[in-house]
């Protein structure tokens, strides 16, 4: 095999030498470019989309950023001056707390009105807004593939916010419970969510209100995520810190717990530990989640 044939594995893709080669020369030769023109360059002359045929920018993105950490690419500088406002909102502008609070029993708060907040709508920068404020982790302006419901009740005062988006790329409890290699997760990676931001407002105390609304949200997503990105998921996964929840309602909506994170971050950049220890749950959204996802060994990781 000639150098130029020579290939390496990023993110689940072969790369060969040369493909690298000429992505820094078509860098070096459009000086203007930012960093998204370089994925947005990308995806069009890889073809790289989802099936609705949008450019997967953020996954492209992501790709290159590891080309730079471990291949020596060399990207354009960071324009720090172009970057928005979160969500496109100025700090002032998030949703205050409502006068009172909401503590009445699940059923006279029913039928719950779903929002499935698309971009660039006010209920999405409401959502946000209160994912931002009110959410142990905060919450930076999604990016990729994602959905963001905004939950009301029958009146319309808003209780609660989902935010689903794409899986994490390594998870070794949630790989041995489907059964995966390193090559099916690639193949199969795209057809789970991760359940990233659970939020019931601080002046909600409603009880059954969190296992209803995560029990809401698998009946709905796979639906939902087909309309908006054009394929079918078949699990959903989630990461809860141990230290700070025990996943009750999780449980009590029937996901299945299938092992501890090793606090290792999402991008795995160093092998040590660098984030608090979560438990990972797991929702099947298919009977036969395993094969749809092409399970190559038994769960639990035999072959």
């Amino acid at each position: 095999m000639s150098p130029e044939q020579q290939t390496i594995r990023v993110q689940g893709r072969q790369v060969t030498m040369a493909e690298l080669r000429e992505l820094q020369h078509r860098i070096a030769a459009h000086a203007e470019w930012s960093r998204h023109g370089v994925a947005k360059d990308l995806c069009e002359r890889w073809q790289w989309q989802t099936p609705l045929g949008r450019w997967k920018t953020f996954a492209a993105r992501s790709l290159l950023l590891k080309l730079e950490a471990k291949h020596g690419l060399r990207l354009p500088a960071v324009r720090i001056d172009q970057r928005r406002t979160p969500w496109g909102m100025k700090r002032g502008e998030e949703t205050a707390a409502p006068a009172g609070p909401i503590s009445e029993v699940l059923k006279r708060l029913r039928p719950l009105q779903w929002c499935l907040a698309g971009h660039g709508t006010a209920e999405r920068s409401q959502a946000l807004g209160y994912l931002r404020r009110y959410h142990y982790l905060g919450c930076d302006r999604p990016v990729g593939t994602n959905l963001v419901y905004l939950v009301q009740d029958r009146s319309g005062r808003d209780l609660a916010v989902h935010l689903v988006g794409a899986a994490a790329w390594q998870c070794a409890a949630r790989d041995r419970a489907i059964g995966w290699d390193a090559a099916a997760r690639a193949r199969g990676l795209g057809r789970i969510a991760n359940h990233s931001r659970f939020l019931i407002l601080p002046w909600v105390c409603v009880p059954q209100l969190a296992s209803h609304l995560l029990g809401g949200l698998t009946r709905r997503i796979a639906r939902d995520w087909q309309a908006q990105h054009g394929w079918r998921l078949d699990l959903l996964e989630t990461f809860v810190e141990t230290g700070r929840f025990v996943g009750t309602a999780y449980r009590a909506a029937n996901w299945q717990p299938v092992g501890v994170t090793t606090g290792r971050t999402r991008q795995e950049k160093r092998h040590r530990m660098q984030a608090p220890r979560k438990a990972v749950w797991i929702f099947p959204l298919h009977p036969q989640f395993r094969q749809r996802l092409g399970a190559t060994l038994t769960a639990g990781g035999a072959a």
